[in-house]
């Protein structure tokens, strides 16, 4: 996402000058108004991604203000604002659909990471609205080129069981299109229009993976100065896609095997659980049955993981696949540049020649360095 848009409504002129000044240092780009009708003229004008509202307005109040803005810009995350609220306001502006309720005076760090989280949010609603859209008008997987039998089979493997509730397992090397056949998984899904939620496991640090996966209470570690939701909950009622997931640390994967066996999950720091409703779908470019053997990965997670499996082949073993896909990406290239863009048979022949040890996503840097 580029610099996260903030409508601030504040009527007091200091504070105002103030938070969007800091704002803007943050990396945000605030449009500051100071009344609810100057906030309904503008939201349309600079679409913010989040709206930061003070309770107490000259010409209306937050809570009033609130239904307005979202009739407006249905997909906008509302952050309230006040130095007065008390458990009766917060209540009735999380009903009305806030995403937050602070008072006043707000900490900057955590101003700043609760519109960050607003604003993550409001970009995956819009992501699953658009997947709806796909899921809607389409009945079979999308993306997944090639006519090789290879393929021909794992397009049929998707459509059978994207349908399905069950978990899979997606194998194959780098580059090779894991994430892509997970997205299918999903859109094919019922779940289609829930959340779709991505964690690359070997992208965080194994110390932070529990908190990231299943949240955690405010006071749980150092740093934990309020209370985060998790992934899994997040990820409620649609699809968590765990990328890399062979690099999952041991210590996490009883509370996995767990999440998907009984549909419960305890934030880092609580003494309760909590019921989710979540399809896991994973990835890796690990051999998981020799990290089995090895002691590294847990035997009864894998089963509960590898309800399906599917094997994603590496691009040099369906070379007959090449042209089509690097027509495709030459396609989008030309889409992107204006021109029309041709690759001549000696052009294929010669990408042919090469080994593609980054696959997929290689040949596809390839074109688009070609285009340019």
């Amino acid at each position: 996402m580029s610099a996260i848009r903030v409508l601030l409504v504040e009527d007091d002129a200091t504070l105002r000058r103030v938070l969007a000044r800091e704002l803007e240092a943050e990396g945000f780009a605030p449009t500051a108004v100071a009344t609810g009708a100057e906030a309904l003229e503008e939201a349309p004008k600079c679409q913010p991604h989040v709206a930061l509202v003070d309770l107490r307005l000259p010409d209306t109040s937050g809570l009033e203000l609130l239904p307005r803005l979202r009739a407006l810009l249905p997909d906008l995350q509302l952050v309230m604002l006040t130095g007065h609220g008390g458990v009766p306001e917060a209540v009735e502006a999380m009903r009305l659909g806030a995403y937050d309720f602070l008072t006043k005076p707000t900490p900057l760090d955590v101003l700043s990471q609760v519109l960050r989280h607003a604003a993550e949010k409001g970009e995956l609603l819009l992501e699953n609205e658009r997947l709806r859209r796909a899921a809607a008008s389409h009945e079979d997987p999308e993306g997944i080129l090639g006519m090789s039998e290879a393929m021909k089979e794992l397009r049929r493997l998707v459509a059978r069981i994207g349908p399905t509730d069950s978990s899979v397992l997606i194998l194959g090397e780098n580059g090779t299109g894991k994430e892509l056949l997970a997205r299918n998984l999903h859109r094919l899904s019922a779940r289609a229009g829930k959340p779709w939620v991505v964690l690359n496991c070997g992208a965080i640090s194994p110390e932070l993976v529990e908190s990231e996966l299943f949240g955690h209470e405010k006071g749980a570690f150092t740093g934990a100065d309020r209370r985060a939701v998790g992934l899994f909950e997040a990820a409620d009622g649609g699809t968590l896609f765990l990328d890399e997931v062979g690099e999952l640390p041991a210590s996490v994967q009883p509370a996995l095997l767990r999440a998907l066996q009984f549909g419960e999950i305890r934030p880092v720091g609580s003494t309760s659980t909590r019921r989710v409703d979540v399809r896991v779908l994973a990835a890796t470019n690990r051999d998981l049955a020799g990290e089995l053997a090895k002691g590294r990965f847990r035997e009864d997670l894998y089963y509960r993981l590898a309800t399906f499996q599917l094997e994603v082949p590496p691009l040099r073993a369906r070379p007959d696949d090449l042209p089509e896909l690097a027509r495709a990406f030459l396609a989008e290239a030309s889409d992107r540049t204006g021109r029309e863009l041709v690759l001549e048979d000696d052009a294929l022949a010669a990408l042919r020649q090469h080994s593609w040890g980054g696959n997929v996503r290689e040949l596809e840097s390839a074109i688009t360095r070609l285009s340019v």
